[in-house]
């Protein structure tokens, strides 16, 4: 049984425990997760041709998907900036790609940064959780030899039927380590 297919499992046998826990008497109301977002903002870098393909292998590397590039949708004369102009990386992960790559985020890469303490519980009004990572290094596919600069991302776990009290508790049963309060 692969790995990522676990936390699938776990979220389907958790079901119960979460009714009681969210006080839900249907299935289908419990929130789940929809989808994974990871944004990689380079700004400047990505008019570079070698670093634009470096960039790219290393999110792909880390995600199992091809990233698209996103151009800047209005121009800023303060940045140099026009629109249409790549600005960022972002891939979309859905289904066993998302539940892979949030098993790898909760047990593998989150314990290796330094200094650890845990996540913060911070969500936005609709329940979903967003989380900044400094370097992209941290994860085990990128090879520290080959990369010149690190790069920081951002990790939105976006989630249906919640609220961040609701997301918050299925979060934390699938074994994101928030910080203790």
């Amino acid at each position: 049984m692969n790995k990522h297919i676990a936390l699938k499992e776990k979220y389907k046998s958790l079901s119960d425990q979460l009714m009681k826990d969210l006080e839900v008497k249907n299935v289908m109301a419990l929130p789940k997760i929809t989808k994974v977002v990871v944004n990689m903002g380079t700004g400047e870098k990505l008019r570079n041709k070698d670093t634009k393909e470096k960039l790219m292998a290393d999110l792909a590397a880390i995600t199992g998907q091809k990233p698209k590039v996103q151009p800047a949708r209005m121009s800023i004369s303060g940045f140099n900036l026009r629109e249409g102009m790549p600005v960022g990386l972002t891939v979309t992960l859905r289904r066993d790609r998302m539940y892979h790559f949030l098993d790898k985020l909760m047990s593998v890469v989150l314990p290796r940064l330094r200094d650890f303490r845990g996540v913060p519980a911070r969500f936005d009004s609709a329940g979903n959780y967003t989380l900044g990572l400094v370097e992209h290094t941290v994860f085990p596919e990128i090879d520290l030899a080959k990369v010149d600069k690190s790069q920081g991302m951002e990790i939105t776990i976006v989630l249906s039927n919640s609220s961040p009290e609701k997301s918050k508790i299925l979060l934390g049963t699938l074994g994101m380590p928030f910080v203790k309060e």
